[in-house]
C-alpha cells in the first residue's frame, strides 16, 4: 500500500491514424516516465487512434476483448509495475456502435475499472469548425470511481470537463484524484482548458490529472496540448506546453483534506427550487 505521496505523470501525444505507431509512441513515453519514478501514468483521449469521420472510426475501432491497444497497455503495466490509465480507446460495442472508453490497469495488468464517456461533443465553433461526436459514439451512463492505493480515482473524458456536477459527485463519493484525458481542440483549449481544469480542482478539492493530444491530426484537426497536473487548491503543478512528451509531479495526498478543510463546500449542498 502506497503512502500519502504519489508520483504521477501525464502523457502528451500527437496521435495519427496508424494504431501501431500510436501505441509505440505512448508506450515509449510511459517507459520514460516510469524510469523517472512515475507510479501512475495517465494517457490522453484517443491515444491509440485519431481517425477522422464516422466511417473511419467505425472501421478502425476494435472490440474490447481483441483490442490491440488494450492488450499492449495491459502488458506494459505488467512489465513495468505501473498503474496505467490508458486515456481512451475506440471500442466496438455492436454493429456501427462505438464507445469512447477509458481503462484503469493495475501493476498486474488487470483492468480495475472502465468508463464510457458520458457527454458527447456536438458543437459548432465557427469558421466551419464543427463536431458531432454523437453521430459516431454511444454515450455512457455511469459515473465511475476506482479504488487505488492512493485513494479514489474519478474517471472522465474531455468534454465531460464542462459538466461540474459529474466531478462533484465523484468527489463526494470519495475521489481524491480526477483524471481528464483529452483531445481538446485548439480553439476551445486556448479559451477554456486551463481555467476549467483549475475550477474542477478547486470545486472538488481533488488533484486533477489531464493528459492531452497536441498538434495537427487527420482531417485538418488541431489539438491544444498543455497536459496539466493541478493541485486541490487550483495551483498548476505541471504544464506540458505544445509538444509531445510528459509531465510529472509528486502529489501530497494530505493536501486534499487540507483544501477541503479550509473550504468544506462539498458538505454544504442545500436543496433549492429549480427555476421554471
Amino acid at each position: 500500500m502506497a503512502g500519502a505521496r504519489l508520483k504521477a505523470a501525464c502523457l502528451q501525444v500527437n496521435a495519427g491514424s496508424d494504431m501501431d505507431e500510436n501505441i509505440q509512441a505512448a508506450a515509449s513515453l510511459a517507459l520514460e516516465a516510469r524510469a523517472a519514478g512515475a507510479e501512475l501514468v495517465v494517457m490522453p483521449e484517443n491515444v491509440s487512434m485519431m481517425a477522422w469521420g464516422r466511417a473511419n472510426v467505425i472501421a478502425r475501432a476494435l472490440p474490447e476483448a481483441s483490442h490491440k491497444a488494450l492488450h499492449a497497455f495491459r502488458e506494459l503495466a505488467r512489465e513495468t509495475g505501473l498503474w496505467l490509465h490508458c486515456g481512451s480507446l475506440a471500442v466496438l460495442v455492436g454493429d456501427e456502435r462505438v464507445a469512447n472508453r477509458s481503462f484503469l490497469i493495475d501493476p498486474e495488468g488487470a483492468i480495475v475499472a472502465a468508463y464510457d464517456k458520458i457527454h458527447m461533443f456536438d458543437v459548432d465553433l465557427g469558421n466551419g469548425e464543427s463536431y458531432r461526436e454523437s453521430a459516431t459514439f454511444c454515450p455512457g451512463r455511469d459515473a465511475v470511481l476506482a479504488d487505488t492505493p492512493w485513494g479514489g480515482l474519478g474517471m472522465s473524458i474531455c468534454y465531460d470537463l464542462r459538466f461540474p456536477q459529474l466531478y462533484r459527485s465523484l468527489a463526494q463519493a470519495g475521489a481524491k484524484l480526477l483524471v481528464v484525458p483529452a483531445a481538446f481542440t485548439r480553439t476551445t483549449g486556448k479559451a477554456h482548458w486551463h481555467v476549467l481544469l483549475r475550477a474542477r480542482a478547486i470545486e472538488t478539492g481533488c488533484f486533477v490529472l489531464a493528459p492531452a493530444q497536441c498538434g495537427e491530426h487527420e482531417g485538418g484537426r488541431q489539438t491544444f496540448g498543455h497536459a496539466l497536473i493541478v493541485s486541490p487548491w487550483g495551483v498548476i503543478l505541471a504544464d506540458a506546453g505544445e509538444q509531445p512528451g510528459y509531465v510529472m509531479a509528486e502529489l501530497d495526498l494530505d493536501l486534499v483534506e487540507e483544501a477541503r478543510g479550509k473550504v468544506p463546500s462539498l458538505k454544504h449542498d442545500r436543496a433549492f427550487v429549480q427555476p421554471a
